[in-house]
């Protein structure tokens, strides 16, 4: 799936309450590209990760994937396009209290009324090193075993693009290593496409194409 963005323009408040979140941001995402999107604090990258996935309209812009504008699109349709193209891990990993691991990483397809595929869900499970952990509740694991429940749940409708927002901000160093590692193996793996949020130089460059945001002004690194 082809992504293009074209000056996506966020502003939030007006007067001297107006703050320009992120300033005519554009880029283009080929099927199969991991990217980083590299910034401080403030600088804009989750307003950029939320225009890009569709979980937020910009003030102006256009967002289109494989030539539709899903800005276009009313909330509904735009919900249920995300459900079924469009996969997201949090630095907070968002799993319900009251499921186990496994009930967790099918939610997505319990939304979808469909089936689970249960070899993949098993390869899935053995790849993220949890297979032994998904009649576990959240609250029985560690921080990396959620995240990596957290990261089959993205993978379990098999979306065309995976996008992850500090996806190690609440892990240990080695934990968040492993998560990373784990993260760049599926995507060699699987071809899809991965963009990855992140205040972590380390993190950033891993990617294959590296972009930097500062004050809502996003720019490539390294020029591809």
């Amino acid at each position: 799936m082809h992504v293009k963005a074209k000056e996506l323009l966020k502003i939030y408040g007006s007067g001297e309450n107006r703050i320009t979140a992120l300033d005519h941001a554009s880029l283009e995402i080929a099927q199969g590209d991991f990217l980083s999107i590299m910034g401080p604090s403030g600088s804009g990258k989750s307003t950029l990760l939320h225009l890009l996935s569709g979980l937020d309209a910009p003030t102006s812009g256009s967002l289109f994937y494989d030539g539709k504008d899903i800005y276009r699109m009313n909330d509904r349709e735009r919900s249920a396009f995300r459900r079924r193209n469009i996969g997201f891990i949090f630095q907070q990993f968002h799993l319900l209290p009251v499921l186990t691991a496994r009930e967790n990483i099918l939610m997505p397809l319990l939304l979808e009324r469909k089936q689970p595929e249960e070899a993949y869900v098993c390869e899935l499970t053995e790849l993220l090193g949890i297979a032994d952990r998904i009649t576990h509740l959240p609250h029985e694991l560690s921080g990396g075993q959620q995240q990596r429940v957290a990261i089959a749940r993205a993978l379990v409708a098999k979306p065309d693009i995976i996008f992850a927002d500090e996806p190690t901000g609440n892990l240990d160093s080695k934990s968040g290593g492993e998560v990373m590692e784990l993260l760049t193996d599926i995507w060699k793996k699987t071809g899809r496409t991965l963009v990855v949020i992140t205040h972590d130089s380390r993190i950033a460059r891993m990617a294959e194409r590296r972009f930097q945001i500062t004050d809502g002004i996003l720019s490539e690194v390294d020029g591809r």
